[in-house]
């Protein structure tokens, strides 16, 4: 039908796209129909569809709450305006030049009041480029971690902030720049079920099970040791109740300080987890799509008079949520004093749990009926359903981007970088209809130069780093405009491979990026020599497809030699069994680099076997609750992990191709 065909093409819904293998596709019409009703476009008739294409020409043709642009350059506008004036942070006002239908942005970066023709909205102008690593004695080079596995001095059932402040010592000392961590996103609290970190209720505020109160100079938590995997079903109510008994032992005044807010978000969301937490303990439910109808409207009645009964049950939660923040920017504090020239690199995470306070206090702004996933590939042929939500298209232009623009500097607030976790959904989403099986979704195409500018902006008013996490088939355009906003793209060893099937030589990586030697997804370089993801991948009949354990053996048996091929030419192989010496040339390989960052992740400076998550599992595998053997000064001062650390440090900073923007 030509008419939903036009009407996808306006509201970004792409009717054809290109597979990983190269092959075109076409969603089909019921599937475009299903996506475009969902975004609250009726296409039941061809007067309906009609309809709908005028409500987009119409919203185009008016300005919208925000216009994006860069430093001095033209800023397209839907008419020809008579005046333009912008004041900025400073209060100084400033006429702007008009150009037709363009106006001439501000020489200098920052968020202004602009009035066009009597008009208020907001303007963003970005700098050119984000902050890059500093490149001192030597190039810069960090650890990925994940906190709840770390142990430190005191017994604990899983690794919170203090631990993390305890590794950035460690690490800081033995010379690293960086501590590259998990999602420290708000999580449902005391909900021991649903605890990836990728899977967040709220991407604006943190997990408060991380809190740590001697880091608040409050007592700390009685010492008890958990078993060797975390049990998050006893270990997350629990710390929950713990929380509560140190909430209440405060006296009066310090529990005022450390539950006081004027922030009406962090409000909104301390009342979720209210409301959550009574809701669950009483009704057994997960989430507000659960709750009683009256308690949807996040400035409904109910919640309303939930506010005002339940005050001293609100204010807990914001304690815990100040109790985090202040935990995280000690973490970030150590990290410093150590000597770190970066500190934390945060991770966000691509969407949010459509129960979650997100999904319930910015629903205006959020994908409502839509989940995010990936299409079908040869590795996944039915596709992948996250079962979470994001932001809409239009819901962050009439929002004027502010819910975006809060969440990544929440994401920047602490640390000196963040990762965006599956960044081609700056460009686009694999969005899917409730009910309807992951092929029948189609991409949802996002407004990325105003994304991109916007994160650009935001890590130059924080002076840190953005990594883009870049794997995968990027969407046409994405790699040049990121690149040239220097935001770093992940160069991981077990990607990086010739058109031969052959890993690709050190000096072959790309300057602006980070060198990894894996991440929370990958195979440990221990477990792939030794082959410990084939035997997880028998065990859970997860070989390719008429492909015997034999006959991947076999293969893998042929990567190791291209492997050491390019690792270790001139030496010997090591067999199977004997993988250190592989993880030293490895990481090695990793410190060479031309990458104006190099990561490796805390399981293979251990020399790990176990991998922290094995994707595309939930029960099966222990995901998300695997421990390190020991505090991280210990683990320091074993002469291997110390070698590791040395070969990292050793490294010149490498010349960089063409002027980069520090």
């Amino acid at each position: 039908m030509a008419e939903l065909h036009a009407l996808a093409q306006a509201a970004g819904v792409a009717r054809e796209w290109t597979d990983v293998e190269g092959r075109h596709q076409v969603v089909g019409d019921a599937a475009l129909a299903a996506v475009l009703d969902a975004l609250g476009y009726e296409t039941g008739s061809e007067r309906q569809i009609i309809t709908s294409l005028a409500a987009i020409t119409q919203q185009r043709a008016s300005l919208p709450g925000m216009l994006v642009g860069d430093c001095g350059a033209p800023i397209a506008l839907p008419f020809a305006p008579s005046s333009a004036e912008a004041t900025g942070e400073d209060g100084e006002t400033q006429a702007l030049v008009i150009a037709i239908d363009h106006l001439i942005a501000p020489d200098a970066p920052g968020y202004y009041d602009l009035m066009v023709d009597g008009q208020a909205l907001k303007l963003a102008v970005a700098p050119a480029a984000c902050p890059l690593p500093p490149q001192g004695r030597c190039r810069p080079w960090g650890v990925s971690v994940q906190i709840p596995a770390m142990r430190g001095a005191r017994p604990a059932p899983f690794g919170t902030f203090a631990e993390l402040a305890e590794a950035a010592r460690g690490f800081g000392a033995a010379g690293a720049d960086a501590l590259a961590i998990n999602p420290v996103h708000a999580m449902f609290p005391g909900h021991g079920v649903h605890y990836s970190p990728y899977s967040p209720s709220s991407r604006l505020f943190l997990n408060g099970a991380l809190a740590d109160p001697a880091l608040a100079d409050l007592p700390p938590f009685p010492p008890e040791e958990g078993p060797p995997l975390i049990d998050w079903a006893e270990a997350l109510p629990r710390r929950l109740a713990q929380l509560r008994s140190l909430f209440a032992a405060l006296d009066p005044e310090r529990r005022a300080a450390l539950s006081a807010t004027d922030d009406a978000m962090l409000h909104r969301h301390a009342l979720f987890d209210a409301i959550d937490c009574h809701f669950r303990a009483g009704m057994g439910v997960h989430g507000w799509r659960s709750w009683p109808q009256a308690f949807h409207d996040p400035a409904g009645e109910a919640a309303n008079r939930f506010a005002a009964e339940h005050a001293d049950e609100v204010a807990f939660h914001i304690f815990v949520q100040n109790l985090a923040r202040q935990g995280l920017a000690a973490a970030q504090g150590a990290a410093k004093d150590a000597g770190m020239s970066i500190g934390l690199i945060g991770d966000l995470a691509v969407g949010v749990d459509l129960s979650g306070s997100d999904a319930w206090s910015l629903r205006h702004a959020m994908l409502d009926g839509l989940t995010i996933g990936a299409p079908p590939d040869p590795l996944g042929p039915l596709g992948q359903n996250w079962a979470i939500t994001g932001f809409s298209p239009n819901g962050l232009r009439a929002t004027g981007y502010a819910p975006w623009i809060a969440m990544i500097r929440a994401g920047l607030a602490s640390g000196g970088g963040l990762r965006i976790d599956h960044a081609f959904g700056l460009a686009r989403l694999w969005v899917i209809p409730g009910g309807a099986a992951t092929g029948d979704g189609a991409y949802l195409s996002y407004p990325f130069e105003d994304l991109i500018r916007l994160a650009t902006l935001e890590a130059h008013r924080a002076g840190a780093i953005i990594i883009a996490e870049d794997l995968g088939t990027a969407p046409y355009g994405f790699t040049g405009a990121v690149t040239a906003r220097a935001m770093l793209g992940m160069q991981v060893l077990w990607f990086q491979r010739a058109e031969d099937n052959g890993f690709i030589g050190a000096g072959d990586y790309q300057p602006r990026s980070a060198a990894m030697s894996g991440t929370h997804d990958t195979v440990t370089v221990a477990g792939w020599w030794r082959g410990r993801d084939l035997d997880w991948a028998e065990q859970l009949g997860r070989l390719p497809q008429d492909t015997s354990r034999a006959e991947a053996e076999a293969i893998r048996d042929w990567d190791r030699g291209l492997l050491w091929s390019t690792l270790r030419p001139d030496t010997p192989r090591p067999a199977p069994e004997d993988t250190a010496p592989v993880v030293d040339a490895a990481i090695a390989h990793v410190a060479r680099t031309p990458s104006c960052l190099a990561l490796v992740t805390l399981e293979d400076m251990l020399g790990e076997e176990e991998q922290p998550n094995l994707p595309g599992t939930v029960e099966v595998h222990p995901n998300w609750r695997r421990r390190i053997a020991a505090p991280i000064g210990e683990l320091l001062a074993d002469a291997a992990v110390a070698q590791r650390c040395a070969t990292l440090a050793e490294q010149p900073p490498r010349p960089m191709e063409g002027e980069m923007p520090q």
